[in-house]
């Protein structure tokens, strides 16, 4: 299964078209509506406006078999603890031994922030970008299919 942080991922047609090739079903889940196709493997899963709501629902229900897409570093911590694959929507696998430094990483930048420094945020999404996430997406459920 295939869950989507979905509210401002930039890759959801790319995830559509890796889970129909690998009969894959996925559950798109948002704060409010997003349009999704009508395929029987594409569920929408709309979950309200609470703070961390969308986060709450994937990680309960991420697990060993389960890839969860977000750009979230701290769902991304939760995915993993329950072994969940974890990939970015630009196509970076989220690893246990690589989620503490982006933590670390992203407190640092928080508290440049709260203390008025200017910071960058990401890169802008490329096209290789959206290339590299569906190759990582197909390998990683090639590899779920084959297990342990």
């Amino acid at each position: 299964m295939i869950l989507v942080d979905a509210d401002a991922c930039p890759v959801k047609d790319e995830v559509y078209k890796v889970a129909w090739r690998h009969g894959v079903p996925v559950t798109i889940v948002s704060n409010s509506p997003i349009r999704v196709p009508d395929h029987p493997l594409i569920e929408r899963m709309v979950v309200g406006s609470a703070f961390d709501a969308a986060d709450d629902w994937i990680a309960e229900r991420a697990d060993a078999g389960t890839v969860v897409v977000t750009a979230d570093i701290l769902l991304a911590d939760r995915a993993l603890k329950a072994g969940a694959t974890v990939l970015g929507p630009s196509g970076k696998p989220f690893t246990t031994s690589s989620i503490g430094a982006a933590i670390a990483t992203r407190a640092i930048m928080a508290d440049l922030r709260a203390g008025g420094d200017a910071v960058g945020g990401p890169a802008p999404f490329a096209k290789a970008d959206r290339s590299r996430f569906l190759q990582a997406l197909d390998e990683a459920l090639v590899r779920l299919k084959r297990g342990p």
